[in-house]
Formats: structure tokens, C-alpha cells, sequence
């Protein structure tokens, strides 16, 4: 059939450009907050996503639970996205806001591993260098001192509290990459909305049980702290519908490339508003993902164009 374009050219690549600003400008309200476990902040995002979702819910009537066949598949999709964001949270507290932002953008790496191994999916060797690529860019950002000597600079903290938020941030990725996985072999089976449901629903749960049991349930004693709250669930939830809207209109693969000025923000941010430097060491690692994971959405881009014109032929 034929393909839906833009109304205007471009404007899913400046969807994802906004996307990224927002997502960016959350992660920032995120470090300017006191006092508030990122558990609790994921369990506010979460409030956020069921309120947005449960109208489309009612209006494209596709029910709470899913098709049976997909139900388990949908559970993990909940329970690992949740999992990668109250990770991912985590990170962006005890960890400089740039350095967690590339690790996170090795997740198309690791998605082309799973999906190797679980969906047995063509894994070339320029999917090798990639998945290198990324690995060095992660070990210049965490610099453990085996590597890099005792004397770490450039972090916040402790650089056990470095540490921590590196590996936070990698299990995040690992987790996020897992998802994509589910997606795809979940499909167009199972509507888009339905799949947000399962992440939002399962993540306050999870959230809540786990406020509970480290008795870190609370309010923010801040006015300012709860305005922060309010903006983080409304700025991410309005990068993931920008982000969605970018991907409607507009191939995966420069949407992918695109999705790079996350980086570019977070070190802007960073220095702006946070007055912290990024090292030559975090430079030169964000350059290593950022070309690691744009290599792996320009590979499959030009894979599925050309898969496109077999098709056609």
C-alpha cells in the first residue's frame, strides 16, 4: 500500500529532536531533586503513564490483559521496562547526568546481541565491532582504577557511589534491550498502548512494594521538589508520545541517528545548570557509543531499504 508521508519534511526528525530535549530536561529535574529515592520518582512516571493510557485504552477497546498467547510476553515486557527505569533513575542521582546518558545509548548494541541469541537474528561482524565500541566507550566512562589508577577524577561522589550508578545504568540498558526484543517478537499483535499499560501498571506495583520494604515512601518536604515530580512525569511522558509521533512519520534508522542529541543535551545541561565538566575520558567514551550505536541504526536502515526494494522487484 502506500506509505503515509509527512506534511512536512523533516518533521519527524525534529519530533525526535524535541523528544530528546525533554527526555534530557527531565533527567536534569531528576538531579535537582532532594531527598526522593528514584524508586519513588519511577512510581510518579508510572501514575503519569496509566493516566495517559487508559483513555486510549477505552477508546481502541483492546481490553486490560492483552490476547492469552501474549499475556507472558507482555509481563516481562512491564516488569524489565519498569525495571530499566527505576535503574536508569538511579543512575542519573549518583553518577554525572552526560556519563549515564551514553551508557544508556549501548542499548542498540545489546539489542542486536539478544536478539541474536533469542530471536536468531543475522549478527554480522560489524555487529561485533559495534558491541566493542560500546564496551570501550562504557570502560572510559566508568574508569575503573585497575585500568585507570586510584585516582578517578572528574566524578560526583564517592566513586563507589560511581561505580554503582555505572553498573545501575548498564543493567538499565541490558533490561531496556530486552525489551525491544519482546516487542519484536510480540509484533503488531498487540497494540502499542496495551504494551504501555503492562509497563505502567507493573512498574507502580513494583514500585510501591518495593517503597514499602525500604521504608522510603514520602513526600518531598519541598514545594519546589514536588513541582520537580510533577514536571519529570509530564516531560517523559510527552518525549515518548513525540518520540512515537517520530516514528510514524519517519524511518527507524534517522530517528535512531537522530535520537543522538540526547548526548549532546545531557552535556549541555550538565555543564549549564550543573556546573560539572565532563572529562576528556567521558568525551571520548560518548564517542565511541555514539558511533557504535549509530552504526548499528545506519546498518539497519540500509538492511531493511533494501530489503524493501527485493520486494518490489
Amino acid at each position: 500500500g502506500t506509505k503515509k508521508r509527512a506534511a512536512c519534511p523533516g518533521l519527524g526528525l525534529f519530533y525526535t529532536i524535541l523528544s530528546a530535549f525533554l527526555f534530557s530536561v527531565a533527567s536534569l529535574f531528576l538531579k535537582k531533586i532532594e531527598d526522593v529515592h528514584s524508586v519513588e520518582v519511577s512510581a510518579f512516571r508510572c501514575v503519569f503513564q496509566m493516566a495517559f493510557v487508559l483513555p486510549g485504552l477505552i477508546y481502541y477497546k483492546t481490553g486490560f490483559l492483552g490476547p492469552k498467547g501474549k499475556r507472558i510476553f507482555l509481563f516481562f515486557r512491564g516488569f524489565l521496562g519498569s525495571t530499566a527505569m527505576v535503574l536508569l533513575y538511579y543512575a542519573y542521582q549518583v553518577m554525572p547526568l552526560a556519563d549515564a546518558t551514553v551508557i544508556t545509548f549501548t542499548s542498540p548494541v545489546f539489542t542486536s546481541l539478544l536478539a541474536w541469541i533469542f530471536l536468531k537474528e543475522k549478527y554480522s561482524l560489524w555487529d561485533l565491532l559495534f558491541t566493542l565500541f560500546a564496551i570501550t566507550g562504557v570502560i572510559l566512562i566508568a574508569r575503573p582504577p585497575f585500568l585507570f589508577g586510584s585516582h578517578v577524577t572528574g566524578i560526583e561522589g564517592s566513586y563507589t557511589d560511581h561505580l554503582k550508578g555505572t553498573i545501575a545504568a548498564i543493567t538499565s540498558t541490558l533490561s531496556a534491550a530486552s525489551t525491544f526484543v519482546i516487542l519484536r517478537k510480540v509484533g503488531k499483535s498487540v497494540h502499542y498502548f496495551l504494551s504501555i499499560w503492562y509497563y505502567a501498571v507493573i512498574g507502580l506495583i513494583g514500585c510501591v512494594i518495593a517503597l514499602f520494604v525500604l521504608n522510603e515512601w514520602r513526600l518531598p518536604h519541598c514545594g519546589r521538589d514536588r513541582v520537580f515530580l510533577i514536571l519529570i512525569g509530564l516531560l517523559g511522558l510527552g518525549g515518548q508520545v513525540f518520540l512515537t509521533k517520530a516514528l510514524q512519520i519517519e524511518k527507524a534508522g534517522p530517528v535512531s541517528i537522530m535520537k543522538t542529541m540526547d548526548v549532546v543535551f545531557a552535556f549541555i545541561l550538565q555543564v549549564l545548570f550543573l556546573n560539572h565538566l565532563p572529562t576528556w575520558w567521558t568525551v571520548g567514551g560518548a564517542l565511541c557509543v555514539v558511533a557504535s550505536s549509530s552504526g548499528t541504526a545506519i546498518r539497519k536502515w540500509r538492511h531493511s531499504v533494501k530489503k524493501a526494494k527485493q520486494r518490489e522487484i
